[in-house]
């Protein structure tokens, strides 16, 4: 298979890469590096994307911005950054990719585990992970020629823990295996509409 992965660099996409490379041709995109460019929080940068690569199988997302930060800090505009890039950057990945993706191809998205276990400061992206989810259980029946949608959404994972420790108190890290086999459900099998949720 021929696999795009938006965020491929990252922290969860670096592994992912990884093992998709093993078995299939894997073409990374990102704002800055890898083999493509793209902005999702820009249609027209989605657009170009799919403008420079034919014959995808498989589209990836592991990425996506929010703010984090106290809901009583939270301004209109600041919810508008996840809005735009989170939630309808991984909207319209989809809405354009749909037509790109070769017949009975698969798009996978990305959230987390705040949309249904948020923490303090997350009311932003907690918001919009939940909007992924519903929207992908909705697109996942309309879409043609055998074209599937799922989410993958994760737990807190072991590569970030020193990172994001202080914010999930109590919450046990995830294993990156664990997380990678849940893009490689979504990628090389039959589900459609899915919510892969990987929690602990």
């Amino acid at each position: 298979m021929k696999i795009v992965i938006i965020g491929g660099n990252g922290t969860i996409g670096k592994k992912v890469s990884e093992h998709f490379s093993q078995k299939h041709e894997v073409l990374i995109a990102s704002r800055d590096s890898g083999d493509l460019k793209v902005d999702i929080a820009d249609s027209g940068s989605i657009d170009s994307l799919f403008e420079s690569v034919k014959d995808i199988d498989a589209l990836i997302c592991i990425a996506g911005d929010a703010k984090w930060d106290k809901f009583e800090n939270l301004s209109e505009e600041d919810f508008y950054i996840g809005i735009k890039s989170k939630m309808m950057g991984q909207v319209n990945l989809v809405r354009i990719g749909k037509d790109h993706i070769n017949e009975g191809g698969s798009i996978t998205l990305t959230t987390g585990i705040l949309a249904d276990d948020p923490v303090e400061m997350t009311t932003s992206a907690a918001m919009v992970n939940g909007g992924v989810h519903s929207f992908v259980k909705a697109a996942a029946l309309e879409l043609k020629r055998g074209v599937r949608v799922n989410v993958v959404a994760s737990g807190l994972v072991e590569d970030a823990v020193d990172k994001y420790r202080d914010y999930f108190p109590g919450h046990n890290a995830i294993p990156m295996e664990k997380v990678v086999n849940g893009y490689v459900r979504s990628v090389e099998g039959k589900g459609n509409g899915e919510i892969i949720r990987i929690y602990d």
